[in-house]
């Protein structure tokens, strides 16, 4: 495990790397003109505003030079400068980032939740009312558009019925605790102001539910199909034959063996929805990494868009040597090659 580990760890940043090059050479090819974001319609004209826009952002130098500036620049964790917000764009990651993850995280909760407990209904109870209405409840929430499913829920919860807030992560009269982790509902709870936690959960509501949906149908579909290939096995008759209770067999036996090959689906849709979480803070007004990466695109904001790639591409990679680490905690039969 441990040679595993250092030996994954060794190879991230030379696939890093890679990441950073393919997002490099990718801002290059780009019909449009980052200028356009950087200088007015009158500036544009004007052929020494131009000359020096180009002089201040390094778009005068050669590819291979703005690359290498650029590598050298990130080795000490500059990622440069938003031609939109004038900020740094690691200052902006990082003030953007927590809201992301504190979006993910509760999807992530409520779609494995629903998505093991809908697969293990409807494997238990095959071919009956509550396997088909688990099934419907699963292909709805994956087939149905993240945009519609939003709108559609915002409507009837917010708008119709005034039980839930509407868009973003809090009411706007609240005072906000002092921010140490950025998440907000964590800084309501180290600051001791319940008012703000209690309003931020029910912000968190809806939206994580629009994102763990989606999450939770996949997972249902899988955790299905494995169970229902595992109850028929010999140790879970063995179980019954000793007098195990049938909620041991299911939840100790059955499901146990069967949450193994879905910890992978559920570190990629992790992974996933913390870059793709685009539509859902649009709709939601949450200030996080997919509403960044949407203004970086319109504005060709190419620092802003490598910079986005980059912790897209890392979060992927820590998330994938976690699920591997997972997977044989789970299963210590599994041998890391």
């Amino acid at each position: 495990m441990v040679r595993y580990i250092l030996r994954r760890l060794i190879a991230m940043p030379f696939l890093v790397l890679g990441v950073v090059t393919l997002a490099f050479l990718l801002t290059t090819v780009t019909k449009g003109d980052p200028l356009a974001a950087i200088l007015s319609d009158r500036q544009m004209n004007d052929p020494e505003a131009v000359a020096a826009a180009k002089a201040r952002w390094g778009l005068d130098r050669s590819l291979p030079e703005r690359y290498a500036i650029y590598v050298g620049n990130l080795l000490t964790g500059d990622m440069g400068t938003s031609f939109i917000t004038r900020r740094p764009v690691a200052q902006d990651i990082l003030y953007r980032l927590p809201a992301t993850m504190e979006l993910v995280t509760a999807a992530m909760v409520v779609g494995t939740t629903m998505g093991i407990t809908l697969g293990a209904l409807s494997a238990y109870y095959r071919n009956s009312f509550i396997d088909h209405l688990a099934r419907f409840f699963a292909l709805f929430g994956s087939s149905v558009p993240v945009f519609w499913l939003g709108l559609a829920l915002l409507y009837v919860f917010s708008v119709k019925w005034g039980v839930l807030p509407g868009p973003g992560r809090v009411d706007a009269r609240l005072q906000l605790p002092p921010s140490v982790t950025g998440v907000l509902t964590i800084d309501a709870l180290l600051a001791g102001d319940l008012k703000v936690f209690i309003d931020a959960v029910w912000h968190l509501i809806l939206p994580a539910f629009v994102l763990g949906w989606a999450v939770a149908g996949t997972i249902s579909r899988l955790v299905r199909a494995n169970m229902l290939e595992v109850l028929g096995r010999e140790f879970i008759l063995t179980a019954r034959a000793k007098g195990a209770s049938e909620f041991r067999v299911v939840v100790r036996h059955a499901l146990r063996n069967t949450l193994v090959p879905t910890l992978t689906v559920i570190g990629y849709s992790f992974a996933y929805l913390l870059t793709g979480a685009i539509l859902t803070e649009t709709i939601f007004s949450w200030p996080g990494m997919g509403s960044y990466a949407v203004d970086a695109a319109r504005g060709l904001d190419f620092p802003a868009i490598i910079g986005v790639t980059i912790v897209g591409g890392v979060v992927f990679l820590v998330t994938n040597l976690i699920t591997d680490i997972a997977y044989v905690i789970a299963n210590p039969r599994v041998r890391l090659g």
